[in-house]
């Protein structure tokens, strides 16, 4: 696949974001490129576009499908494995969001409330037990916020996330308006 200077730029940007997301960098520049790509692409023509070694494309596409980001195919006569990345971006993010909910949130919360359980039983002080608590809670609200969201069709989703600043302008109170201070005088 040959690059235009903006399909570059974009791969190199994808790649820069990704080890902020926690991602390897070479593994974030396979999954751009893999979603700019309008047909499925074998690991050789990846390490082709990308200047990366095929072994370093190999680990990166175990990795990206263990986070369910892309798809294989073959096609019949040939032994190699085609690779395409999820194409809409809502399935995209929907499925980010679920493989950090499993890997980084439910086994935090599951953490806190083992802790929870052992500061019944020791000395932690009153004050921490509350905190643990509200973290707990807090937690709890936002799983169970984002579980109602993931269960609505597509097209709820998206109208929510339309109305998204409107929702939360018609729930905050009105701003307060702030009182205009009297310039004092210099004569006085």
């Amino acid at each position: 696949m040959q690059l235009t200077p903006s399909m570059q730029n974009f791969v190199l940007h994808w790649g820069d974001m990704g080890s902020k997301w926690g991602l390897n960098r070479s593994v974030a520049q396979i999954h751009a490129l893999l979603h700019l790509s309008p047909e499925p692409l074998t690991a050789e023509e990846i390490a082709t576009s990308l200047s990366l070694a095929r072994s370093n494309i190999s680990t990166g596409l175990k990795e990206l499908a263990a986070w369910q980001l892309i798809r294989t195919s073959r096609k019949l006569g040939d032994r190699r494995e085609y690779y395409t990345s999820i194409g809409d971006i809502f399935d995209l993010v929907e499925a980010v969001i679920a493989a950090r909910r499993d890997r980084e949130f439910t086994p935090t919360l599951a953490a806190l409330r083992e802790l929870q359980a052992t500061a019944e039983t020791d000395d932690t002080p009153p004050e921490v037990k509350t905190r643990l608590a509200e973290t707990i809670e807090a937690m709890q609200q936002l799983d169970g916020w984002y579980q109602s969201i993931a269960a609505l069709p597509r097209g709820t989703q998206l109208a929510l996330l339309k109305t998204g600043a409107t929702i939360g302008d018609l729930m905050a109170p009105a701003p307060k308006k702030k009182k205009k201070k009297k310039k004092a005088d210099p004569e006085e």
